[in-house]
């Protein structure tokens, strides 16, 4: 299979930006190589649904720009549907914990949570940011326009905050004293 295939398949895969370096550690190929089968990725999307959106020095897949319309109302049609029982835990999980990795939300319910991750940024109720302790991974934090359809102006005025809290800190303590452990 050629580099641009699997470099196109990681990006579908992940759903999120990687940088260049980081698929060269993966694919175990050199940097020159790596930018010029992006480049070549970029040109065979040029005429497709899908482009290769660029930002400093990270990549994604994205949805082409000429059909933007479409992709809007189908955006509003997804905004518009009830949230799912998972999409509801998985929001609890980031309203309460007010700042998660995907690995502690994976962690407490149970099962992989990527997609529903994405499809609550995509509604704008989650936003994620760069860990500022480990700058490989994302944190998810509730956005304020959730806090405002919430009715209130933090996540320390939801309901019994302090007892929820306390009960997903102890889950996520038991996920730090497991990747502890595996690396001893």
């Amino acid at each position: 299979m050629e580099l641009e295939s699997k470099i196109e398949a990681i990006l579908f895969f992940k759903g999120e930006p990687m940088s260049r370096k980081k698929l060269a550690e993966i694919l175990k190929v050199g940097q020159v190589e790596i930018n010029e089968n992006i480049e070549k990725l970029k040109m065979s999307l040029q005429s497709r649904g899908i482009v290769l959106q660029e930002k400093e020095n990270d990549i994604t897949l994205g949805t082409n720009p000429e059909i933007s319309s479409l992709i809007e109302n189908l955006q509003k049609e997804e905004l518009n549907k009830d949230l799912s029982k998972a999409s509801l835990e998985t929001l609890s999980i980031v309203a309460y914990k007010n700042g998660v990795s995907r690995a502690e939300i994976d962690y407490i319910r149970g099962v992989n949570s990527s997609f529903i991750l994405r499809a609550l940024s995509i509604r704008g109720l989650v936003e994620k940011s760069i860990d500022p302790k480990d700058n490989r991974r994302y944190i998810y934090k509730p956005t304020f326009e959730l806090l405002s359809f919430m009715g209130v102006k933090s996540p320390l005025e939801l309901p019994d905050y302090e007892q929820i809290e306390r009960s997903i800190a102890s889950e996520a303590q038991k996920l730090n004293e497991e990747i502890d452990a595996n690396d001893l």
